[in-house]
């Protein structure tokens, strides 16, 4: 099968591990030229090393993206580095569980500042490339995929602040999907249940086996799943866009 993505640049934040890992190989296997934003260089490193070994190209940004200089910072690295910028994964967040009374409300802010402003800042940044990259070839399209969670459509006890996040997400991506649609940029929301990756491992001790017993029994899905159905979203025909994606492990109830 042809690579779907050559002649293309992708960018990944939140590539250090987990689903932005499993994406930027993904992305790279169909020929894209991927730029691996995260804080932690020395998984990126690592990454990038296997993602060349493989014959494909990628460029290391080191990185906070909220940081709003840092976030433009690594837009404008990746575009001065490949040219062009076609995709965007916006997969930098994290999960800080627990009730809201008595909660450490630093861990709010981490949650917004990572999960919301991070997200929008790198979308800001990389907008006019994306409008730049769908007016030309080789596609005459391009793809912003937000991830989400499925918890932002379901809210829980135990969960407020990290679906109100979530939420704000949705709300975002759906907003700027129906600006730049008619301009050939696609804007999807990519929704997992659980995904065995390090998310949970962020919780207080005290929240974690309230968390891990969520799922007991449930076998999660993989970061490669994510990464497969992220893979598809980017590689439909111009004319097809895939506005919305939620996957659940089979076993997972709610």
């Amino acid at each position: 099968m042809a690579q779907r993505l050559t002649g293309t640049t992708a960018l990944v934040t939140g590539a250090s591990s987990g689903i932005g890992e499993a994406t930027a190989l993904a992305l790279a296997v169909e020929g894209a030229a991927v730029s691996l934003v995260a804080r932690r260089g020395d998984r990126l490193e690592a990454l990038a090393e296997r993602i060349r070994g493989a014959g494909a190209r990628a460029l290391v940004v080191e990185a906070d993206v909220t940081d709003r200089d840092a976030a433009i910072g690594a837009v404008e690295r990746t575009v001065g580095e490949f040219g062009r910028l076609d995709t965007v994964i916006n997969n930098a967040g994290v999960m800080l569980l627990g009730p809201v009374e008595d909660a450490p409300v630093d861990e709010w802010d981490r949650m917004l500042a990572i999960n919301v402003q991070g997200l929008m800042y790198v979308a800001h940044a990389a907008l006019p490339h994306l409008l730049k990259a769908a007016a030309h070839d080789p596609r005459g399209v391009a793809d912003l995929v937000n991830v989400s969670s499925l918890a932002g459509r379901i809210a829980r006890n135990g969960s407020a602040v990290y679906n109100a996040t979530k939420h704000a997400v949705g709300a975002f991506s759906e907003g700027l999907r129906q600006e730049v649609t008619q301009r050939h940029v696609r804007v999807s929301l990519m929704e997992p249940g659980a995904v065995e990756t390090e998310l949970i491992s962020h919780n207080r001790d005290e929240i974690r086996p309230t968390v891990d017993s969520r799922f007991e029994g449930v076998e999660k899905l993989r970061a490669e799943d994510i990464a497969d159905a992220i893979s598809y979203i980017v590689t439909r025909p111009r004319h097809v866009a895939i506005n919305e994606v939620l996957v659940r492990p089979t076993e997972q109830q709610s």
